[in-house]
């Protein structure tokens, strides 16, 4: 019924493949399809009267009936996705060019009694074409959200380190753009004194002064240490199978503050806010002096690298092994306390079955459990607003009738593809 509803709901979204309000429309309504029969399974309603009078079947049919319903919900996802990232364009590139337009404006209001100068002038100038340059990557990066390509990391995921890397980056570029305009010739005769409008601009070594930005260099340079740190660690945590990455669906802006599993992040956050508050800082030194490179004062240098430091310690400690710690048969009330024999319950109870950002029901779908020679996914049991089967901490499977009789070795297999250690269990006849 739910595959239905949302083929139903998707029909249109199909035959509109690049329309982006259409294939929102259909993924919302597959969405909610899913929603809908997950809570009505929860409920006991809907399973057929085949497979009802057997626990084991009825929860199989079930877990089989989320799991396509759950790929019809991806399928409409995958489908909205180039539209989506247009539209990510699309407002990248408007808040680029209603930065410069906010810009203009502000520098009109202000000279309506300075008066307009040639610092004004240069700020426009250097703003109009680093937008063009802007709105260039966006366009060869068009397929990748535009000017989010740069920011997105392998799993999807809006990178924190990345985008601080790349603010500074930005703010460097302008500063460098902005003396080069003013080395130009472009003061007014007011500015300069003369009546012959020939520019008396200032010195380059004063424009370029090591002394004043050294501040701003070490900053861009500590930032961008952590960039690449950030990226080793979380390559050899991948390597080591602490780190389990899924790949999320689309990027969100919450993915600055959160970590994969959608919590927010003290690290990131503190990161972000002190790195973007010194940004701010020198921004500001920049408008107060345009003749020069914003000089960033050391205390706010080292402010910095105590926060770069408490990200990187972060990241450091961020993930763990999934690890098997025990298997056992469940016991239901009224039932007998007996060994594990074919066709019985196993619970495996352990952490790390569901890394972060897996808790959505395909990639739950994924998990699979090596019994001896046999592979058997876990079904999902669905509860009122979640699943109760699999957990994190816990999961529970039933023994497949291929497994034969005696020592039988158990692991778990994950959605981000890493296995856990094998335990040993006794199966009888």
């Amino acid at each position: 019924m739910a595959v239905q509803e949302a083929r139903q709901y998707g029909e249109h979204a199909t035959a509109c493949a690049g329309c982006a309000h259409c294939g929102r429309t259909g993924h919302r309504r597959a969405v909610a399809a899913f929603l809908a029969r997950r809570d009505e399974l929860a409920a006991g309603h809907g399973v057929p009267a085949a497979v009802a009078h057997s626990p084991v079947a009825a929860r199989q049919w079930v877990s089989d009936e989320l799991a396509q319903s759950a790929r019809a919900v991806t399928a409409h996802g995958r489908e909205a996705g180039p539209a989506r990232l247009d539209l990510i364009r699309r407002g990248t590139l408007r808040t680029v060019w209603g930065a410069v337009l906010t810009l203009l404006l502000a520098q009109a209001l202000t000279a309506v009694e300075a008066g307009w100068t040639g610092a004004r002038t240069a700020g426009l100038c250097t703003a109009l074409a680093l937008a063009a340059l802007l709105s260039a990557a966006a366009h060869n990066h068009r397929a990748r959200g535009g000017l989010l390509a740069p920011l997105t990391g392998e799993d999807n995921r809006l990178s924190t380190t990345r985008t601080v890397a790349a603010s500074w980056l930005l703010l460097l570029s302008f500063s460098l753009l902005l003396l080069a305009v003013r080395l130009l010739p472009l003061r007014s005769p007011a500015e300069t004194g003369t009546g012959t409008g020939a520019a008396v601009t200032a010195p380059a070594a004063t424009a370029f002064d090591l002394a004043r930005a050294a501040g701003l260099l070490t900053a861009l340079a500590l930032v961008a240490a952590v960039t690449v740190t950030a990226r080793l660690v979380v390559t050899a945590g991948i390597a080591a199978g602490r780190l389990q990455k899924v790949r999320a669906d689309r990027p969100r802006a919450a993915d600055l503050l959160c970590d994969d599993s959608g919590r927010a992040c003290l690290a990131d956050v503190q990161y972000l806010l002190v790195s973007g508050a010194v940004l701010v800082l020198a921004a500001a030194g920049l408008a107060h002096d345009p003749d020069r490179l914003p000089g960033v004062p050391w205390s706010l240098v080292l402010l910095l690298g105590v926060s770069a430091a408490w990200h990187l310690a972060a990241k450091c400690a961020e993930g763990v092994r999934p690890t098997i710690h025990s298997v056992v048969r469940p016991r239901e009330a009224g039932d007998l306390d007996a060994p594990i024999r074919t066709g019985d319950d196993i619970e495996i109870r352990g952490r790390g079955f569901v890394p972060p950002g897996a808790g959505a029901p395909v990639p739950l779908t994924r998990l699979v459990v090596r019994i001896g020679p046999v592979h058997a996914h876990v079904p999902l049991v669905p509860v009122p607003g979640g699943f109760v089967n699999p957990t994190d901490t816990a999961l529970t499977v039933p023994l497949p009738a291929d497994v034969e009789p005696g020592r039988v070795e158990v692991s778990v297999v994950t959605a981000a593809g890493v296995e856990t250690n094998r335990v040993t269990i006794d199966v009888v006849d």
